[in-house]
């Protein structure tokens, strides 16, 4: 992902403004029934970032990418009513052509009303931020940065195979997300960022597919994180930020996101939102007091499992999991 700091845009308003207001007020109604929502494992969700990352550096046209994409695939299919997988071809900034997966798990797929979860399970082929230059052009393995969100949404899967919720929940696992330009290389970077959800916007696994509205977990699972009010789902989908943001008050994680404003990230859901035009806002840590805006090992070398901190695995899940069932 790429923040861009500091830019002055112009606000446009949701087409599904209607909608989440009607949801919204009807989440504040302490007269609904309460709906009975899974409890959010901390610890399995731990087991499957540990997974990934134990298949080395997640980087396109690797083994430990092919290796990791089997995983993803076979899990998906263990939980998932229906499983779809994107094979495509991608070319990189540098020209490279990448052979990528899109994972698409689809939980009650006949039901018309349906939300988003994403993340992206590839890592960055480059620690180009880390402190050490002999270590500008290693891979990094991304425990933070790509396999937490995926950590989360596969015990997410797995609950979700278990309590059906009201709603059609689609699990869209992009790859390509991360081989974006290299900070020290001079070279056109226009959209060289989330290959993987370009494609997929653009040729989506079922050719009419919509969703309400969907919610991207990225860099999730680091000790302290920070979650702000991102920029550009606060330009597509103010009312998500709110009512996501308001659930997680009320699951007693107001200390994880934050009512400030944040950095606009090019992440995968500016592209689903400027593609696809489905509403998805992104929960993405974001920090004041470092150079880039993010946690301290952000495409370095120690993005590793010695940074994913249980706590912040389980406030990101548990609010996730409150707002599908709650819908």
């Amino acid at each position: 992902m790429y923040v861009l700091l500091p830019v002055i845009l112009l606000l446009a308003g949701c087409g599904s403004d209607s909608v989440d207001n009607n949801d919204e007020a009807q989440d504040e109604n302490p007269s609904a029934t309460a709906p009975v929502i899974p409890v959010f494992n901390a610890d399995s969700a731990y087991y499957f970032v540990e997974q990934q990352v134990a298949f080395g550096p997640r980087v396109p046209n690797t083994d430990a990418h092919i290796a990791c994409g089997d995983w993803l695939e076979e899990n998906l299919k263990s939980f998932a009513d229906t499983v779809y997988v994107q094979n495509t071809r991608l070319r990189a900034f540098d020209g490279t052509v990448l052979n990528a997966r899109n994972f698409i798990g689809s939980f009650q797929p006949e039901k018309r009303n349906r939300i988003l979860l994403c993340a992206h399970w590839d890592s960055r082929p480059w620690a180009d931020h880390d402190s050490d230059p002999d270590n500008h052009y290693q891979p990094i393995d991304g425990a933070n940065d790509g396999a937490s969100g995926v950590g989360v949404l596969l015990e997410v899967a797995r609950l979700l195979s278990q309590s059906k919720p009201d709603v059609g929940v689609d699990i869209i696992f992009f790859d390509a997300e991360d081989y974006g330009k290299h900070r020290l290389i001079n070279a056109p970077d226009p959209d060289s960022w989330a290959l993987g959800s370009q494609f997929w916007a653009s040729n989506p696994h079922k050719s009419d597919y919509f969703a309400r509205f969907g919610i991207l977990l990225d860099m999730v699972g680091a000790e302290n994180a920070s979650f702000s009010h991102e920029g550009y789902s606060m330009m597509y989908a103010p009312n998500i930020v709110r009512k996501v943001w308001s659930i997680a008050r009320r699951e007693g994680f107001g200390h994880f996101f934050i009512d400030r404003k944040g950095g606009y990230i090019i992440d995968d859901h500016y592209y689903v939102n400027k593609i696809r035009n489905i509403p998805v806002i992104n929960i993405i840590d974001q920090r004041e007091n470092t150079p880039h805006g993010f946690f301290d090992y952000w495409h370095t070398v120690d993005d590793t499992m010695d940074n994913i901190d249980k706590s912040t695995l389980h406030a990101v899940g548990q609010t996730v999991l409150s707002v599908v069932y709650r819908e």
